[in-house]
């Protein structure tokens, strides 16, 4: 993670600022989601820690900054320029809603507000470490709520879009409700539940099933789950239980895996091992798991790798990025879009949290309570001051607590994997609605669209 890691056009304008004398001006940039994918009617937020480490370890390396030299976009650009580019660090605020809330479109995730070109080259990679993990999640958290109490795994990292991608995704899964994941290093870096055993490779790697099986039970003892679909899947079934105790369970993997299950569960509750469980894997999604759980499946954890991963059935999420205040000499001014599909809403803002619905307003307001209701919960918190981290940040098992504590409070409606016929309710406030009317009555006439 540096500073390199953006599009080029941050650099050339940020060059661009510093030509201008803009350096010293102070921008407000606010994170948030356009519009839900397909068929989900929440995010969880993620992947706020690694936008933080980011921007406390943001800085350029001699050999990058001899690296833009060399661009002939950066021909004009004054020794100067990269003389700065070298002390460049961050030292603005960042506002951010803790990672597990649940929250929707047109509310902002993240606001930074530091001087222009610091809070300007930061954009790519928050929007990406934070939009990717953000989709992950939630798309854990469809999958562990259809799982209905059944552990869920994350198995996607070789199906990942990279190997780091595998990694955050690891992460990402836990924090929507995964029970762990099957990357070693997510596990030792976030100290996340890993879980696995054995692949097809290695029962192919003995003359027998059951010499494979009881090598296994020798090196895992309570935790051996047996891949027992290598051959013959109730044959792998009768050889498991063959060896007795100790055991977890079995792993189904191919097949027609409801009626393995049922299967395969009469053949361990018949050989005495009526606590043995059954994982199923086998490119499985949350689709495919609401099927398995109307038809009863015996089925007591699942593991999900590719469409868990990549998010295979909503693979992007429409994050952006926009200037919403700029400062100068004391002087504030609002900015927005006034763009059609794409218009913004000018000013720093906060998402109030009432029982039935969001209010966002600006970041000044205190709106009142209605008699008898609980306070509204203001969900963006300070997370950087000066350059300098508040507190510290939750742990994934912290944020993970938090995404089941506010899903638990969404309708059960919310919580299906299909489109709601009545979506959460997103307000805006009256005072924010002004100001932007405000705003948009100085643009152009091009401008308003």
């Amino acid at each position: 993670m540096n500073a390199l890691l953006t599009d080029l056009y941050q650099l050339t304008m940020a060059a661009g600022y510093f030509e201008a004398g803009k350096i010293g001006e102070r921008a407000t940039f606010e994170l948030f989601v356009r519009r839900l994918p397909a068929r989900r009617n929440f995010l969880v937020a993620a992947g706020l820690q690694q936008a933080v480490e980011y921007l406390l370890d943001f800085r350029f390396e001699a050999g990058e900054i001899d690296y833009l030299r060399g661009l002939t976009q950066f021909r004009r650009a004054r020794p100067e320029f990269f003389d700065y580019l070298a002390g460049l660090r961050f030292t603005g605020d960042v506002f951010a809603v803790p990672e597990g809330t649940v929250v929707f479109a047109g509310e902002p995730l993240l606001t930074v507000r530091a001087p222009i070109v610091e809070a300007q080259i930061p954009e790519t990679f928050l929007l990406s470490t934070i939009a990717f993990q953000t989709l992950i999640a939630t798309k854990a958290a469809r999958i562990a709520e259809t799982a209905a109490g059944r552990a869920v795994v994350e198995f996607g990292t070789r199906r990942a879009h990279s190997p780091h991608a595998g990694l955050l995704a690891g992460r990402a899964a836990y924090i929507g409700g995964c029970a762990g994941t099957s990357n070693t290093l997510a596990g030792q870096k976030f100290g996340i539940p890993v879980f696995g055993t054995a692949a097809h490779s290695w029962v192919q790697a003995f003359r027998a099933e059951i010499d494979a099986f009881r090598q296994l039970q020798s090196l895992l003892g309570d935790n051996t789950a047996y891949l027992i679909d290598t051959y013959d899947t109730a044959e792998g079934a009768r050889n498991a239980v063959k060896l007795g105790r100790p055991m977890w369970g079995v792993r189904l993997d191919s097949g027609n895996i409801l009626e393995l299950a049922r299967q395969v569960r009469r053949i361990l509750d018949e050989a005495g091992h009526p606590d043995a469980r059954i994982m199923a894997t086998s490119d499985l999604n949350e689709y495919k798991i609401l099927e398995y759980m109307a038809a009863k499946a015996p089925i007591d954890a699942f593991g999900v790798g590719t469409d868990l991963a990549t998010s295979a059935d909503a693979p992007s999420l429409g994050a952006v990025y926009k200037l919403v205040e700029m400062e100068s000499n004391g002087e504030r001014r609002y900015t927005a879009k006034f763009s059609k599909d794409k218009q913004t809403l000018p000013g720093s803002k906060q998402i109030f949290r009432y029982e039935d619905h969001d209010l966002v307003g600006c970041n000044w307001e205190c709106p009142t309570c209605p008699p008898g209701a609980r306070p509204a919960e203001v969900l963006q918190r300070p997370v950087i001051i000066g350059g300098q981290l508040v507190d510290r940040l939750p742990t994934a098992f912290e944020a993970r607590e938090r995404a089941l504590a506010s899903l638990a409070k969404l309708p059960v409606a919310l919580r299906s994997l299909f489109a709601a016929e009545r979506p959460w309710p997103v307000e805006y406030s009256p005072e924010l609605l002004a100001l932007r009317d405000k705003v948009a009555a100085f643009q152009p006439a091009e401008a308003r669209g």
